[in-house]
């Protein structure tokens, strides 16, 4: 009988930890890692790793899998760029607690913050599930290719509680929140990670309607996360506009420091917060000063909109000659918009933005007329452009205007073309910001959205771009050194969430691993797929390079192709590591 599972031999090893990369082999058995270094014995499976990084699985801890795990068992985009554990149920939104008249309105929740379609959670979806509980138990039943946790959600906690009262600007009673508590503090003893809620005006729902947290008061908040506080583990985790008023740090870092729990916010340059990102990561650190644990999620780049005629948002989407042709079938569609007369039609109008909800009229603005920060994405797209690289600037090299260079540039490949627009993230026009901040203990990498914004973003691919961009490629500033990376990517996203047993290299811990030819690493060309339930439509991204991907011991991809295993699976509450005995 052989003496190990799998062994992955005189691969450059980078354990996760930040120590410096080695050369050696990793023995596997039973789905732990059973030794490091020079492996003498055999195996039932050996990899040659020679030349390849040997790193631990990406544990990504901001995904949007709510809907998608209760039915996918591929996990992809995420499980196509190594992460091996997903941790969802972020920005307050997701499917339980659900009353059994509730799930359109949480679908509708849904579709509205993260851009999923409607028809595919409604088609995908069984709700065998009310309770939170209950959800936790719907998502052990079915194997993945990847583990799975989650957070108890705001909007579907006050909407459970509320019912018909949650509107926007609902007041809840005493008794609510005792009862939104309670909930919360019953889904994290079954398994819950933590709680998330969302305080942005850019997060709505399908119908436009501000989403439950926006409006709940730090009492409600706090409450909430004291019940957290009572079970002794779990994430308090938010998006919020921070708007100077509320006082969120104050209130966030009074939790934190009652609790000992740790609060994560959602970090980032954008339109929409009324604090500068200098100012959020100075006020944070002035709470943690005083003894609270506020981490800073932050974006490895841009958090931008892909547009495409076919995506949900593209430049010409408020011209009134589109809105003629917006319900057609694509075939239809495309026919329109290849017709110069009708291309000359729209290009000769102005943009209609009457319907645009109060709060994100600068967004709206930057999607419809924004051209020097939008980017043509050619085939070897550099996700830091310059601004020579803009929509304008290669306009008036062209010596046309730039709303035709765009309508042109989406024309492409038959109305296949992409049009980038980092909406966050890019104020400065390069991701010289970032730097500092993943030299930071204080932050943490996240803000994936892994199986979200399915028609606007792709950004599941984050792990990739952490290795290609800022480890190898990056030209205009300074670079991350591989441990470093896999460190930020591996050990401090398990252990922010008491995953003790993952992201390192090392005996005892669970066998999840990436084989990375560092050299060929590359992320391909985005594409639209409609491969979702009822057709739904999503953004999707592979990459070269990924030799293979391990999960609990189990060769799940080779060459970035699911083999089928799927040896995933519910991740409840904080997890150890096991001894080294019972890897031996």
């Amino acid at each position: 009988m052989a003496t190990y599972d799998l062994i992955i031999r005189n691969g450059t090893i980078v354990d996760g930890t930040g120590a410096p990369r080695f050369t050696g082999d990793v023995a596997v058995k039973d789905g732990l890692i059973a030794a490091v270094g020079k492996v003498h014995g055999d195996a039932a499976q050996e990899i040659d790793a020679g030349g390849k990084v040997v790193a631990p699985g990406w544990v990504d801890i901001h995904t949007h899998y709510d809907g998608q795990a209760t039915w996918d068992q591929e996990m992809a985009p995420s499980s196509w760029h190594g992460v091996t554990t997903v941790v969802m149920g972020n920005c307050g939104v997701g499917f339980a607690p659900a009353a059994p008249n509730r799930h359109e309105w949480l679908i509708g929740l849904m579709e509205g913050v993260e851009d999923i379609p409607g028809t595919a959670l409604a088609e995908g979806m069984k709700w065998d599930w009310e309770t939170f509980p209950e959800y936790l138990d719907a998502l052990e039943r079915l194997p993945r290719s990847v583990d799975v946790a989650t957070h108890v959600p705001h909007g579907a906690v006050r909407a459970y509680v509320l019912g018909d009262r949650e509107q926007p600007g609902a007041v809840p009673t005493a008794e609510d929140i005792e009862q939104m508590a309670a909930i919360v503090e019953e889904g994290v003893r079954a398994g819950a990670l933590g709680f998330s809620t969302s305080r942005t005006v850019l997060h709505r729902s399908v119908d436009g309607e501000l989403v439950p947290g926006t409006t709940a008061t730090a009492e409600e908040l706090i409450a909430i996360g004291r019940a957290m506080g009572k079970v002794g583990h779990g994430v308090f985790e938010l998006a919020s506009d921070l708007k100077r008023e509320w006082n969120e740090f104050g209130w966030m870092g009074a939790l934190s420091r009652e609790t000992g729990l740790p609060v994560v916010f959602a970090a980032l340059q954008s339109i929409a917060k009324e604090q500068p990102l200098s100012e959020q990561i100075a006020n944070m650190r002035a709470e943690n000063d005083n003894g609270a644990n506020i981490v800073a999620a932050i974006a490895l780049r841009g958090n931008g909109i892909i547009m495409a005629w076919q995506g949900t948002v593209h430049p010409f989407r408020m011209r009134p000659a589109y809105a003629e042709i917006a319900q057609l079938p694509w075939d239809q569609q495309r026919a329109k918009l290849l017709d110069p007369a009708f291309k000359a039609k729209l290009l000769g109008q102005a943009n209609d933005y009457s319907q645009v909800p109060e709060g994100i009229m600068g967004v709206a603005m930057a999607i419809s007329a924004g051209w020097a920060m939008q980017y043509q994405m050619d085939p070897d797209f550099d996700y830091e452009p310059t601004a020579e690289e803009s929509i304008a600037a290669r306009a008036a090299a062209a010596g046309v205007t730039p709303d035709e260079y765009a309508f042109d540039l989406l024309c492409k490949d038959n109305g296949t073309g992409f049009i980038y627009l980092p909406i966050l993230n890019y104020a400065d026009g390069n991701l010289d910001f970032l730097e500092a901040l993943q030299a930071s203990g204080d932050t943490v990498n996240a803000l994936s959205d892994g199986g979200a914004h399915c028609g606007t973003i792709c950004d599941a691919a984050s792990p990739t771009f952490m290795l290609q961009h800022w480890v190898r490629d990056r030209k205009r500033g300074g670079r991350l050194s591989l441990e470093a990376a896999v460190k930020r990517q591996c050990l401090d996203t398990a252990r922010l969430y008491g995953l003790d047993d993952r992201g390192v290299v090392a005996p005892g811990y669970i066998a999840d691993l990436n084989v990375i030819d560092l050299d060929a690493l590359k992320l391909g060309k985005p594409w639209l797929a409609f491969d979702l339930p009822a057709g739904g439509k999503r953004l999707l991204q592979k990459a070269e390079g990924y030799v293979c991907t391990v999960k609990g011991g189990v060769v799940t991809f080779r060459q970035g192709e699911w083999t089928g295993a799927t040896p995933g699976g519910l991740i409840r509450g904080p997890q150890r590591a096991a001894m080294l005995e019972a890897a031996e």
